[in-house]
C-alpha cells in the first residue's frame, strides 16, 4: 500500500477543488459527470470519494471555497472605504453585482440552491454576524438610528441573498441588477439616523 504525504494529499485535494470549480462553472452540476471529472484533474474516483466523499460533497466543499472569497472581497470593500457608510453602501451593491459573475452565479446561486438547499448555515451565520459587527458600528457613530443589529443584519443579508437568486435566475440579469441596486438604495436610506 502506498502511503501519500500530507502534501500530496493537500495537493490532489485542491487540483479536485480547482478541477470542479472550472468543469461546474462551465458546465453546471448536473451535467458533470465525476468521470469526466476526475479525469480531467488526472486523478481517480477512490480520490474524489476519499477527499469529499462524493459529488455532492465537492460542490458544498467548491461553494465554501467561493463564500470564503466572496466575505475576503466584501471585507477589503469595508476596510478600504474612506466613511463607514459608504463602505457598507458598496459591500451590500458589491454582493449584488457579483450574482452576474458566471462562476457565482452558476455554482453557488443556481447549482447549490438546487442541491444543497443553499448556503449553509455556517455560511448564513457568518455573513449576518459580519454584518452585525458593521451595522454596531455605525449605530456607535450616530449613523444608523439604534435599533437590534443582529435583527436589522438578519434582514439586510435575507433581502441581499433573496435579491441576489433573483438576479442570478433572470434571463435579463443586468436588469434586474438595476432594479434591485435601486430598490436597496431605498430601503439603506431608510436606515439612516435623522439627527
Amino acid at each position: 500500500m502506498v502511503r501519500r504525504t500530507r502534501a500530496e494529499m493537500e495537493e490532489t485535494r485542491a487540483t479536485l477543488l480547482t478541477t470542479a470549480r472550472r468543469v461546474f462553472s462551465a458546465h453546471g452540476y448536473a451535467a458533470t459527470s465525476m468521470d469526466d471529472l476526475t479525469a480531467q484533474a488526472g486523478l481517480t474516483r477512490g480520490a474524489l470519494y476519499h477527499h469529499f466523499g462524493d459529488k455532492k460533497g465537492l460542490l458544498a466543499a467548491v461553494v465554501a471555497q467561493l463564500d470564503a472569497e466572496t466575505d475576503q472581497r466584501l471585507q477589503a470593500i469595508s476596510d478600504t472605504a474612506d466613511d463607514a457608510w459608504e463602505g457598507f453602501v458598496q459591500r451590500c451593491r458589491a454582493y449584488l453585482e457579483m450574482a452576474l459573475e458566471p462562476e457565482i452565479q452558476r455554482i453557488v446561486l443556481r447549482d447549490a440552491r438546487a442541491v444543497l438547499g443553499g448556503a449553509s448555515p455556517e455560511s448564513q451565520r457568518h455573513c449576518v454576524h459580519s454584518m452585525q459587527h458593521l451595522i454596531e458600528q455605525l449605530a456607535a457613530q450616530g449613523v444608523v438610528a439604534p435599533v437590534d443589529a443582529q435583527a436589522l443584519a438578519s434582514l439586510i443579508y435575507g433581502s441581499l441573498a433573496e435579491a441576489a437568486f433573483w438576479i442570478a435566475e433572470g434571463e435579463d440579469g443586468g436588469a434586474r441588477l438595476r432594479q434591485a441596486t435601486a430598490a436597496l438604495e431605498m430601503l439603506l436610506r431608510g436606515l439612516k439616523s435623522a439627527g
